[in-house]
């Protein structure tokens, strides 16, 4: 099992999609990726060689923010906002949607369960 930027990899999937399963890599990146160490799409990850898993390391190293880094600047990022008490950051704050969505119904996802209201059976 290959072990890229602290991930285990899985081994019989292709190199393109298993490079994926790290955070901050998507399809577009993991064929960048690829291409650039020369590898061939349709290689499996238990046929790569000790170099080319090495050389795929050092490319994500050098070139790409992944996993840690990733989702310290992006944890960083939103306490920017909320400190700033900006509308972003008090819908963060508040744990609403940020991005413009209605809440009146759904929002189920970022507002969690249900909360029942005292008195309004009738």
């Amino acid at each position: 099992m290959a072990r890229i930027a602290g991930v285990n990899i899985p081994t019989n999937k292709r190199v393109v999609i298993a490079l994926q399963y790290i955070h901050g890599i998507g399809a577009k990146k993991a064929e960048e990726i690829c291409t650039k160490v020369s590898i061939p799409a349709e290689r499996r990850v238990n046929q790569l060689t000790d170099a080319e898993v090495i050389q795929i390391r050092e490319t994500i190293d050098r070139d790409y923010m992944v996993e840690g880094d990733l989702r310290r600047d992006v944890a960083m990022n939103i306490k920017r906002l909320m400190d700033l008490g900006c509308y972003r950051g008090l819908r963060h704050r508040r744990g609403l949607p940020v991005h413009g969505q209605r809440t009146h119904t759904n929002a189920r996802t970022r507002k969690g369960k249900p909360k029942a209201i005292a008195g309004k059976k009738k």
